[in-house]
């Protein structure tokens, strides 16, 4: 690669991405397997992670572009390069807010396929449409369709909150989708990637043949950029973030890797980097948060807030592989559903009880995702606000525990009453953020159980014990600290040791007292 090459962000044609000199990390060996394996196929991956440019790749292949392909691994293995009839349906070019939306953008699909195969139908529902147009696309060029659904399920994504229109949709995705069993002898391939899969929903119940490849060790990296990809593609390019940025190769690459990798889809398997994120990396020259400002999960995070979930959960939630690939309950458990989107990746597998333990994937989106929870938790700008976070780490990072508290105290003063309620759990959840988010400038440990908040935090000079109550004292919480020996580990150490006790009280929902103790 050269440095006269463009980068592909935003661009997801296959063709343009070959024919314009930008790069491209070759998965051709990818769409060859598919090809000559299974006949249909689902792949849920997060929103810009490389499925629309997958389906033009796979476009491009079944239309028997052999030029494209020259240089990539397919070249090697086809031998035949047959032109199929394509039909390539991208439902994610439009918001779906009415019921005629839906209907227009598969009209608007249908009237170019029968531009070129037949309109006998064009009066007839889209689903009948459908039908029709495959059977005269096989009948004119004697070969078998290719179907090439991209974003089966925006219609269903946009109408989260309105569950009316949502039902609508799905009524007229599983009447449309369904064709594809029906004419199954005239189809050669198909696949449909979506963000999520509405598993226990009706949308699949009559194309009960599509092998999913979500979570198949041998498809973890069909989308997405692995290291070896790094070191084969983008080496310059590392170089030159290297130099910017004064480190060597290997530190920048584990700033890249801390920032972008992580995401792992299936149990054991490789890697990889958030390809959106990492080229934006590479073109600016610069670490920065790029993936999740394209869009940002209000209605899943207002959701964590409702059914009062335990945030540190975040971290280390342990879900079965069923509801792991399920996002119809997401109302009353958003689990999945951030997990197909992106924000939570899998971090363990338990083969002995299928399930799996997940955790944010990376720095970008954890840190990300903590200051988006933040002002839902807490609404008052000065106290979550940049400005006011910094004055956090400022206090801790120069020992002044005083100071610190007082302003902790304010902190929580300022929260209104119908935010705060008057559950432990309020507590725990806004003391998790905080002291998370704090853990990108300091390091932070945090235990707890049984309702209990046990804080660790660390800096070049001071180390700050933490312990919680609700309702009870300060005194307690200190009590508890010297009886479960929480500073043992610390008895050596020769940094300024603080034990900070703070009660917390149901009634004013606030910080009511807190006492620091020096060691």
């Amino acid at each position: 690669m050269n440095d006269e090459k463009l980068y592909p962000i935003g661009v997801s044609t296959f063709e343009d991405i070959r024919k314009n000199n930008r790069y491209y990390v070759d998965k051709t060996h990818h769409v060859y397997r598919l090809a000559q394996t299974e006949k249909y196929y689902f792949l849920s991956r997060p929103r810009r992670f490389g499925k629309s440019l997958l389906v033009s790749t796979l476009g491009a292949y079944f239309s028997g572009r052999q030029e494209l392909f020259q240089g990539l691994a397919i070249a090697q293995m086809e031998q035949e390069w047959t032109k199929y009839p394509v039909m390539h349906l991208d439902l994610n070019n439009r918001n779906y807010l009415d019921e005629t939306s839906l209907t227009e953008e598969l009209c608007s699909h249908l009237e170019k396929w029968e531009a070129q195969w037949g309109n006998k139908y064009k009066d007839r529902k889209p689903e009948e449409r459908f039908r029709q147009v495959i059977e005269l696309a096989y009948q004119q060029t004697g070969r078998q369709v290719v179907i090439l659904v991209d974003e089966y399920d925006k219609p269903l994504i946009d109408n989260m909150l309105n569950e009316p229109l949502q039902d609508y949709y799905r009524a007229q995705l599983k009447a449309f989708y369904g064709v594809l069993k029906r004419q199954d002898r005239y189809i050669r391939f198909g696949l449909l990637t979506g963000v999520t899969k509405f598993s226990k929903v009706s949308i699949f119940s009559d194309l009960n043949n599509l092998m999913d490849i979500s979570l198949l060790p041998e498809y973890a990296d069909i989308c997405g950029i692995t290291d070896a990809e790094i070191h084969r593609y983008f080496e310059p390019q590392l170089g030159q973030l290297s130099a910017k940025k004064r480190l060597s190769d290997e530190k920048a690459l584990g700033k890249l890797a801390d920032m972008y990798d992580g995401y792992h889809f299936g149990p054991d398997v490789v890697g990889v980097y958030n390809p959106f994120s990492l080229l934006c990396a590479f073109r600016a020259n610069d670490f920065g948060s790029y993936w999740f400002e394209t869009g940002t999960p209000t209605f899943l995070v207002d959701t964590l807030r409702e059914i009062d979930y335990d945030l540190e959960q975040l971290t280390h939630e342990e879900v079965t592989a069923d509801v792991l690939g399920d996002v119809s309950d997401w109302r009353s458990y958003p689990i999945p559903m951030l997990y197909q989107s992106g924000y939570l990746t899998i971090h363990h597998y338990d083969p002995e009880f299928d399930t799996y333990t997940l955790g944010f994937p990376n720095q970008e989106v954890e840190r990300a995702f903590i200051r988006f929870l933040l002002p839902r938790f807490l609404p008052s700008q000065q106290a979550w606000g940049s400005t006011g976070l910094n004055n956090f780490v400022r206090d801790v990072r120069r020992g002044d525990a005083q100071s610190f508290m007082e302003r902790l105290k304010s902190f929580y003063e300022g929260i209104g009453y119908e935010m705060a309620g008057d559950r432990e759990r309020y507590f725990q959840n806004t003391m998790f953020l905080l002291f998370h988010l704090m853990g990108f400038y300091t390091q932070v440990e945090r235990h707890t159980s049984r309702g209990r908040i046990d804080i660790e935090v660390e800096t070049k000079d001071y180390v700050y014990v933490i312990e919680c109550k609700l309702d009870k004292s300060a005194r307690e919480a200190l009590e508890q600290i010297e009886e479960k020996h929480y500073t043992t580990k610390y008895a050596s150490d020769p940094r300024k040791l603080y034990k900070i006790g703070i009660n917390f009280s149901s009634q004013t929902r606030s910080i009511c007292e807190y006492e620091i103790c020096e060691a």
